[in-house]
């Protein structure tokens, strides 16, 4: 059976510099996993390196055996056909796997940003890859059903406020933030993952701080975290 084309467009929109509307479809796809009793990384970075994984590894500062995984790409199929073999084999299977830390988001645009591929793609790889930012904290949050249906510029308003914050960390040379949506793609439901990367933890803490009073985690978030919080042991070389 032939089905009929789709008409619907899902590609990324933004605005050129003269206002004119342009489009990608493409994005990043982001996973984080934990594990436990991992007592020497070292080959799980050997292997990671020989494979070509692009990504980081984080030492669990809450865990002295844990670590979390960091895998970009651009093909979702990747996790399954790709990184599923390789993390069930030995050196990756007798660790403690922590589901709780699961986490699946993508890049979107929000229709203004005038270089697609800067947003949706080099500029989520340069922060997670970035040798200076060592510290990170990651954690999903779900919004309350309601926020969908406030008027859109109060939407905007709340969202501006929220994203205010990390525009300010990351122009006082702090910290930053990579944003990515996960619906349909989390057994929780949850609507974002948040990674937050800086060269210390302290202002990591402060952002998460500083977004504890904004409205949109204040009225309208449903749930918040688990938060894994860790330090850079490895990354892969920005290609």
């Amino acid at each position: 059976m032939n089905f009929p084309q789709s008409e619907l467009d899902l590609s990324e929109k933004g605005k050129d510099k003269e206002g004119q509307p342009i489009s990608l479809n493409r994005r990043l796809f982001v996973q984080f996993l934990g594990y436990g009793h991992c007592a020497d990384p070292a080959p799980l970075m050997a292997q990671f390196e020989a494979h070509g994984i692009e990504g980081a590894i984080y030492a669990d500062v809450n865990d002295p055996q844990g670590i979390g995984l960091v895998i970009l790409t651009e093909d979702p199929a990747f996790y399954v056909n790709t990184l599923r073999p390789i993390l069930n084999q030995p050196l990756f299977s007798q660790l403690t796997f922590k589901p709780e830390y699961t986490m699946l988001g993508r890049t979107y645009a929000i229709g203004y940003e005038p270089d697609l591929v800067e947003a949706l793609i080099d500029r989520p790889k340069r922060k997670i890859l970035n040798p200076e930012l060592q510290w990170a904290v990651w954690y999903p949050l779900q919004r309350v059903k309601n926020f969908e249906n406030l008027p859109e510029k109060e939407q905007q308003i709340v969202l501006m406020e929220h994203g205010g914050i990390g525009m300010r960390f990351g122009k006082a040379g702090l910290a930053t933030d990579i944003r990515l949506a996960c619906h349909g793609m989390d057994k929780n439901d949850n609507d974002f993952v948040i990674g937050i990367l800086a060269h210390d933890l302290y202002p990591a803490s402060m952002v998460v701080q500083a977004m504890r009073k904004t409205k949109q985690t204040s009225l309208y978030l449903e749930t918040l975290g688990p938060f894994f919080v860790g330090k850079v042991i490895w990354q892969s070389k920005p290609v």
